[in-house]
C-alpha cells in the first residue's frame, strides 16, 4: 500500500531491504514481498528517516521501538498468515507489523496498551488506505475475546510467560507467535493449538521492550 507519490530512493531502499533480509534466511516470498510495498520511513520519527530501511530496530517514543525489519519477517513467517483469516497482534507500536500482516490480506485486530501509539498507528494506517482492520487502546496481555478465536495471535513485546488468555483465544489449529524470556533475551515461541493440546517450538533467541499488562510485566517490575 506505497504512497504513489514518494520519492524513487525509497524504492531502492526497500528492495535493497528486501534482499538483506533474504540473505539473512528469510524464505517467504509473500512475507517479503509484503515487506517491499511497505514505506517504513512512514513509521518512524523524522529523525530517525534516513535510517528507515536499516535493519535494525529504531525509537519510537514512550520507551518503545519499531522492531528490526528481520524480526517482523520471522515473525511473519512464522505465524504465515493466509488471507483472509482472522490475526490478532499484541502491540500495535509504530503500526509497521500490523501493516506486513494487511499486506498479507488479513483481517486484522490490534492492541495497544499506550494510547498515543494506538491514535498515532490509526491515523497512519488509515491515510495509507488500509481498512481490514480493528484498533483499540488497552491491555493486550488479555487478547481480544469480543472478536476470538483468531486463526493467529502475534505478539510483539518479550512476556515472562505464555499467556492462558491468549492460548485459549486460538482457533484450531491457530498458532500464537510470542517472545518469551527476561531482559535478558527472549525465546520466540510458536505455539500451536491442537484440541485442547498447545504444541511448542522454539525458534531462537531475540530481544523485545516488555509486554506490560495483568497477564505479563507489571510496571513495577525491576526484572
Amino acid at each position: 500500500m506505497t504512497a504513489p507519490q514518494e520519492h524513487p530512493k525509497y524504492r531502492i531502499k526497500r528492495e535493497q531491504l528486501v534482499q538483506k533480509l533474504r540473505q539473512k534466511g528469510i524464505v517467504s516470498e509473500r512475507v517479503l514481498t509484503a515487506l517491499g510495498r511497505i514505506p517504513r520511513h512512514r513509521f518512524v520519527d523524522s529523525a530517525f528517516e534516513r535510517r528507515a530501511y536499516d535493519d535494525a530496530p529504531l525509537p519510537i517514543g514512550h520507551g518503545q521501538t519499531i522492531s528490526q525489519p528481520y524480526t517482523v519477517a520471522r515473525q511473519t513467517e512464522l505465524l504465515d498468515p493466509q488471507p483472509g483469516q482472522r490475526i490478532l497482534e499484541i502491540g500495535t507500536g509504530s503500526g509497521y507489523q500490523a501493516a506486513v500482516l494487511l499486506e498479507m490480506g488479513v483481517k486484522l485486530y490490534s492492541v495497544e496498551r499506550l494510547c498515543p501509539l494506538y491514535e498515532r498507528a490509526q491515523r497512519l494506517l488509515r491515510a495509507l488506505g488500509y481498512k481490514r482492520l480493528e484498533l483499540k487502546c488497552g491491555d493486550g496481555t488479555q487478547g481480544w475475546r469480543a472478536y476470538a478465536p483468531f486463526d493467529g495471535i502475534i505478539v510483539t513485546a518479550g512476556a515472562p510467560v505464555v499467556p492462558e488468555t491468549l492460548t485459549s483465544q486460538l482457533t484450531e489449529g491457530g498458532r500464537l507467535i510470542i517472545p518469551v524470556g527476561d531482559d535478558s533475551g527472549q525465546q520466540m515461541l510458536r505455539i500451536t493449538r491442537q484440541g485442547d493440546q498447545f504444541i511448542e517450538e522454539d525458534h531462537n533467541t531475540y530481544q523485545f521492550v516488555r509486554l506490560i499488562g495483568s497477564r505479563g510485566w507489571q510496571e513495577n517490575d525491576s526484572g
